[in-house]
């Protein structure tokens, strides 16, 4: 493209401007140009004269400018790559979740301030503590309500229960745990914690089956109400197992105590010898100190006996208490009634054990191998084949808790010939086998994940000054929708464990859900069922 002088252009202005006729065709001529463009050239100089005559920014001004705006669209786009979106609802999302966890309001605050300050596209401003607080209140609300709904689907799932109570300032929350998938079912507040609370509590779960609980009158009295009522109206009976895990926390402490008294006895024995050596030392006489130093051995090695005695007694308890005896075969009442009976007449009679011995002759301490061993007849009639099959399962399972590379391969090869065995009775072995290994997993024998849960609360309550039932109700969905990391129940969260169908699992967006649309889509799901 010809670009032409600057004069050229203010002399084709001059011709159009000057208004003298055939002025523009003789320029035409005269530059080589077509007549339009002397009138386009025209307009331009009369444009850029009249800019000029107006004022405004000059051209290198007007560059400059440009310059500035290109640089820092730049650093915008630089600025933009670590910017993070935070727009209010997601602020929300924040707080909320945070305060479900397990932190305190400021602690969130502080948190959601650090956040901000950080670059941020959108809100600038960390919001105040009241306006964290109404998301809270407005969020526990909403997760209230649809607990409801969520209750009363679970209610049509859970089977066994793990129960207990905890106190937050001196007022009891009832808590129900699901053991197999932790889903934490119950968590209320309650004025008291005597047998009609817990009645009231339990009564809507008409389809439990087993319940496990420590020996605490008021919930032992509310289960034994419900057990009552259930076989006056010949419904669903209610199986109570008395807690093994509490048993064991009573004990574990008088032993150790009664460790600590014996090894204070030798500490005592160990000081009178030197005192026997220091007087042969000093040429003084060592007959009484001698005499004295025979007594306190004999005090230490009959203490030491006895504690050794009462260490094996309760090794015995330990292993009538467990799902197999040591020999491999499955445990039974009968058994592990005479285990408990012989080793009760070693365990002390005063400093805490009656306690321990009233537990262990409760019938309800054993409650969870009558039904082991009723649920083991329905799954797998034939009796040969049960025994081969738990036989099979001991094994594996010692494969298992091998520590030893040896020990472990050992237990493979008998496994694999015990599968021979199983298979030689019944072709189709596997089918059986899955249900015998499904319902030796689901033995409940302690409460512990209910103690598990109260540990969580604990730490919720340490953080806050008043643990609300709203608080509660929103730590509580929380939870069971939250995915576990490790373990067993690895990749799934307590509500998808339990086997409830839920629309979402994901707890934020369960929780902007309306309790009305929840139950349509529960509704909808069960319809299609």
């Amino acid at each position: 493209m010809v670009r032409l002088a600057v004069g050229v252009w203010i002399g084709n202005a001059a011709a159009v401007l000057s208004g003298r006729w055939g002025g523009v065709s003789r320029r035409a001529r005269e530059v080589g140009c077509s007549r339009q463009t002397i009138y386009e050239h025209a307009e331009q100089v009369s444009q850029s004269v009249a800019q000029r005559q107006a004022g405004g920014p000059t051209r290198e001004e007007l560059i400059a400018e440009n310059q500035q705006l290109r640089e820092e669209n730049s650093h915008l786009r630089e600025q933009w790559k670590d910017a993070i979106l935070f727009p209010e609802d997601r602020q929300q999302e924040f707080v909320v979740t945070a305060v479900a966890m397990g932190l305190s309001l400021n602690m969130a605050r502080q948190l959601l301030a650090l956040v901000i300050a950080m670059k941020v596209i959108g809100e600038t401003t960390c919001p105040s503590r009241a306006k964290l607080g109404r998301w809270i209140q407005e969020s526990s609300d909403r997760a209230r309500r649809l607990l409801e709904v969520l209750n009363r689907r679970c209610q049509e799932l859970v089977v066994v229960l793990c129960l207990d109570e905890i106190f937050l300032h001196r007022q009891p929350v009832l808590v129900g745990v699901e053991p197999q998938s932790m889903c934490w079912v119950i968590g209320q507040r309650a004025e008291d914690r005597k047998g009609a609370t817990w009645k009231k509590t339990l009564e809507p779960w008409k389809r439990l089956e087993y319940a496990v609980a420590d020996a605490g009158s008021g919930l032992q009295a509310g289960l034994s109400e419900i057990q009552r009522e259930r076989q006056e109206l010949g419904g669903q009976q209610l199986g109570v197992g008395l807690d093994v895990f509490h048993i064991k926390k009573e004990a574990v402490p008088l032993l150790a105590r009664m460790w600590a008294e014996a090894e204070a006895v030798w500490v005592k024995a160990e000081e009178a010898d030197r005192t026997v050596a220091r007087c042969q030392q000093q040429g003084q006489p060592a007959q009484g100190a001698a005499t004295r130093a025979r007594t306190a051995w004999k005090d230490a090695t009959d203490m030491f006996a006895y504690a050794s005695r009462v260490q094996g007694a309760w090794e015995q308890i330990e292993a009538a208490l467990a799902v197999y005896r040591p020999d491999g075969r499955l445990n039974d009442r009968a058994w592990a009634t005479s285990q408990i009976t012989s080793a009760l007449y070693y365990l002390p009679t005063n400093k805490g054990w009656p306690k321990v011995r009233r537990m262990l002759t409760d019938p309800r301490t054993l409650a969870f191998l009558d039904r082991m061993h009723r649920q083991l007849k329905e799954a797998v009639p034939r009796e040969d084949l049960r025994e081969e099959l738990l036989r099979l399962a001991w094994l594996r399972r010692q494969q298992w808790l091998s520590e030893e590379e040896a020990s472990a391969a050992h237990y493979a090869r008998l496994a694999l010939l015990q599968q021979v065995v199983c298979r030689q009775l019944n072709a189709a072995w596997e089918d059986a086998y899955r249900r015998v290994a499904g319902i030796l997993a689901k033995t409940v024998r302690a409460s512990s994940v209910v103690e598990c849960m109260n540990s969580v609360i604990r730490m919720h309550q340490a953080r806050h000054r008043t643990l609300s039932q709203s608080l509660l109700d929103l730590k509580r969905l929380y939870w069971n929708c939250r995915t576990f990391l490790g373990g067993k129940r690895r990749g799934v969260c307590p509500y998808q464990r339990l086997g409830l169908d839920l629309p979402t699992y994901d707890w934020w967006a369960l929780l902007r859900m309306s309790p009305e649309e929840l139950s349509e889509k529960l509704s909808t799901q069960e319809l299609a069922v």
